[in-house]
């Protein structure tokens, strides 16, 4: 039996998992009030715990890369589901913000697999034409989990105690684990694929991708190329502003705006769904510009970088609007803003790097934007108590906007297949489905 189009049944399974991923992550900062209350944590401690997280994510990004380049996508995605699954569980047993930082660099060394694994599962399963759309399926994954984190959460503090969400999450993590094993297979072990869109598959994608014995670089040689610098930079100027609104979203509506805890619940999910959109309408954007414009789909990823930065200005402005519900509305704008480019760089990565390394280049580039959201936040706990949050969403709209302009100035694809340059209509691949 052959099943109709699965690729984009591998893609719901990688995105069902980045959803208990960020579920995982997000749980934190939607207690983070009740939390703090009953374990005499400060807004600064806040800080250091967020910070844990960041740090123990970003050295492990590369590893976790590098692992899932080398014992393959089905087995790593498994195992660290497994690990961030319990390390999410524990931290109901935290007791103060050092066993809660623990806890939860536990939770970043595990979950730093998510992401790689997600660019990597889509390099193995799509043409370089239908890449772009596939990773930002995936990539609303990390957006779905941070807007179901608000209502799971609080529906476990009306019912329970906040211990009880990450209890919840932990076992969501296990069973997901389970039905990765059972149903994920590489395309070439995928029994359920049928021929015509094996086909279809291997005969859209790169050299570096289709073809056996790839060389892989070395980490070193890696760090020392223009390649890895391309996306690295932009990945730490714009890393912070998703994280900042990961973990500080919720306590700002709460100390700035004045929400109640049922409001935070009605509302704080709101730019994690505008956060999906921009997935879903930057992944399809590239195609869009790649036919309309008659450009490279190389080129086409690098234009909706640009859109998603300048969207970035609208919660720059955040500060200039007295009504909390308009703040929500900026805030939105940034979860769409922040989505675009980050799904439009996943996919730049994968043109620049072969099938032996873009998880590798992917962990690495994260790893770089987590430091530098780790530097952001650490200074983010201090500067929020003494300047504000407002001018702090500016400086972040102006960290975007540089980091298109490196994209563009730095970025180049050296694969010339014509699978990277032909543009093929949706209709034509009715016969690979």
């Amino acid at each position: 039996m052959k099943i109709k189009g699965i690729r984009w049944w591998m893609v719901a399974l990688v995105a069902a998992g980045l959803i208990v991923n960020y579920l995982a992550r997000n749980t934190l900062s939607v207690a983070a009030p009740t939390l703090m209350k009953d374990l005499d944590i400060s807004v600064e401690q806040y800080s250091y715990i967020v910070v844990a997280w960041q740090l123990c994510y970003a050295f492990m990004q590369p590893v976790a890369g590098f692992l899932l380049d080398t014992i393959g996508t089905k087995l790593g995605f498994a195992a660290f589901a497994v690990a961030w699954s319990l390390a999410c569980a524990a931290a109901a047993w935290a007791t103060g913000w050092q066993s809660l930082a623990f806890f939860r660099g536990l939770l970043g060394l595990t979950e730093a697999a998510g992401i790689p694994a997600g660019v990597k599962a889509t390099t193995e399963w799509f043409p370089a034409k239908e890449r772009s759309v596939a990773i930002g399926w995936f990539n609303i994954g990390s957006s779905i989990g941070a807007l179901l984190a608000p209502p799971l959460v609080v529906w476990a503090l009306l019912h329970g105690q906040w211990q009880w969400a990450f209890l919840i999450v932990g076992g969501l993590g296990l069973a997901w684990s389970a039905v990765w094993l059972l149903l994920y297979r590489h395309p070439r072990d995928q029994k359920l694929l049928s021929d015509g869109e094996r086909d279809f598959i291997l005969s859209g994608q790169e050299a570096k991708h289709s073809q056996a014995g790839t060389a892989r670089r070395r980490w070193p040689q890696m760090l020392a190329s223009r390649d890895f610098w391309a996306i690295g930079i932009p990945r730490i100027l714009s890393e912070p502003a998703w994280q900042t609104f990961n973990a500080w979203i919720p306590l700002y509506m709460m100390t700035e705006r004045h929400m109640n805890l049922k409001e935070v619940a009605l509302f704080a999910w709101m730019p994690f769904l505008a956060a999906d959109i921009g997935c879903v309408l930057g992944g399809y954007l590239s195609p869009f510009f790649h036919r309309r414009f008659k450009v490279s789909l190389f080129t086409s990823r690098k234009m909706v970088f640009v859109v998603g930065a300048l969207c970035m200005i609208g919660p720059a402005c955040v500060g200039l609007v007295a009504s909390p519900y308009m703040a929500i509305a900026l805030l939105c704008i940034g979860g769409f803003a922040h989505q675009t480019l980050s799904g439009a760089l996943y996919a730049i990565t994968s043109d620049m790097f072969g099938k032996n390394e873009v998880a590798t280049a992917t962990g690495m580039g994260g790893m770089a934007g987590y430091l530098g959201a780790a530097a952001f936040t650490a200074l983010f706990g201090v500067l929020v108590t003494q300047v504000g949050y407002s001018p702090l969403f500016v400086v972040l709209a102006a960290f975007d906007i540089l980091a298109a302009v490196v994209v563009c100035l730095l970025a180049r694809n050296g694969d010339s297949s014509p699978a990277s340059r032909s543009w093929v209509p949706v209709g034509a691949t009715a016969a690979a489905e």
